[in-house]
């Protein structure tokens, strides 16, 4: 039987900057637009034999003594691995348990340096640049959640781990390119689950404790704020965390900002926009420029890497460093309307992930990572 190594062995194994050769073994389409970072190309198949290509594998991983494949959820890596072991013995071989899902599923936490009296802990989804946060009070221990996806437990254990206890969740928006765990994780804890109050307006059926505009929630001896942000999400909310940080989501990114056709349809991008220009400029911009932006997204590209950063360093930026550096920013209304007209392919499957979110479609369990698997394309 062949070796398997755990998704997070593998990523212990890039952070060390180990000598492997990673293959994957999906289909070229599959591969071409999300795979690994370091990946290489072998496509074969669940049932295929590696009569014949010996040669062709050996020119993929050149002079590397250990072999290390992956898939989409582990057949064909698994089969290929196991023919290789046969074939020869020039390597050292391993799968990567559950493939590109199991991938999907690697977590780095990162605590963030803001401000005393504060604790922060950004917890990165590797696979997709998906941002979340416990945001703490030093001082008493009390936490709350933001963002979290399906995968729950990471954030509790991140708590945990900073040694802090959740008294509440907040969603920042109704996500469209990964299954909320909010309200699941609220339910866990036996705390408040929140959204920002116009959720209403978008027809949210899962049970939520509306926060208002403008609306101060006690952390411990630290504070909240929801501040209105509608453009990404007509319901969008950033929040102010102590006058010291921004926790922005899909608002504004460490180089970019968030779309803003995923709510509104086709035909009506333009109304998102507007209320994405008026938001960063009368509300996040007017921010003091020393305030730190804790974005919701980095953007991962079809390589595999972070587009800002690496996996496990603090991904975050300033009021100051976003207004200088983030060229969309500088843009007057109309040309910054037209931008947005073309933000790219959307992220996979976002409507069906949208109406989970709301609670109005179940998803089994089982179906909800692969939902969630590919790039992600929540930036404009």
């Amino acid at each position: 039987m062949v070796t398997t190594i755990s998704p997070e062995r593998l990523a212990e194994l890039q952070d060390e900057h180990a000598d492997f050769a990673l293959v994957d073994t999906r289909p070229e389409d599959s591969y071409e637009s999300w795979h690994i970072a370091g990946a290489l190309h072998f496509p074969f198949g669940p049932e295929e034999e590696l009569d014949g290509r010996l040669e062709e594998l050996r020119d993929v991983v050149g002079d590397a003594d250990r072999v290390i494949t992956v898939c989409a959820k582990g057949r064909s890596s698994g089969n290929l691995a196991t023919r290789l072991e046969s074939a020869t013995d020039e390597y050292e071989v391993a799968a990567v348990d559950g493939g590109m899902k199991g991938w999907s599923r690697v977590y780095d936490r990162v605590e963030m340096d803001v401000d005393d009296g504060l604790t922060i802990v950004q917890i990165q989804r590797r696979a997709t640049g998906c941002l979340g946060y416990v945001v703490g009070c030093t001082e008493t221990g009390e936490a709350l959640v933001v963002d979290p996806t399906a995968d729950t437990d990471e954030y509790a254990a991140a708590a945990e781990e900073a040694g802090l206890t959740v008294t509440g969740v907040i969603d920042t928006h109704v996500h469209a390119d990964h299954i909320s765990g909010g309200r699941d994780l609220a339910d866990d804890l036996a705390v408040p689950y929140y959204l920002g109050e116009r959720a209403s307006e978008r027809d949210v059926e899962r049970e939520y404790t509306p926060l208002e505009r403008n609306e101060v929630r006690p952390i411990g001896e630290r504070e909240i704020k929801a501040v209105s942000a509608p453009g990404h999400t007509s319901e969008m909310i950033n929040l102010l965390v102590d006058d010291a940080a921004l926790v922005t989501a899909d608002t504004l990114h460490v180089d970019s900002t968030g779309r803003t056709e995923l709510e509104f349809g086709e035909g009506e991008g333009e109304r998102g926009a507007r209320m994405l220009y008026e938001t960063l400029h009368r509300t996040i911009l007017a921010e003091p420029e020393s305030v730190v932006v804790l974005p919701g997204h980095v953007t991962v590209t079809a390589d595999g890497e972070f587009e800002r950063g690496a996996p496990g360093e603090p991904i975050r930026t300033t009021i100051r460093a976003a207004r200088t550096g983030i060229d969309l920013l500088g843009l007057e209304e109309e040309e910054f309307v037209e931008r947005m007209a073309d933000a790219g392919e959307k992220p996979s499957n976002y409507e069906e992930i949208i109406e989970y979110n709301r609670g109005v479609a179940e998803i089994p369990p089982e179906e909800r990572v692969e939902l969630e698997l590919g790039p992600n394309n929540c930036s404009a």
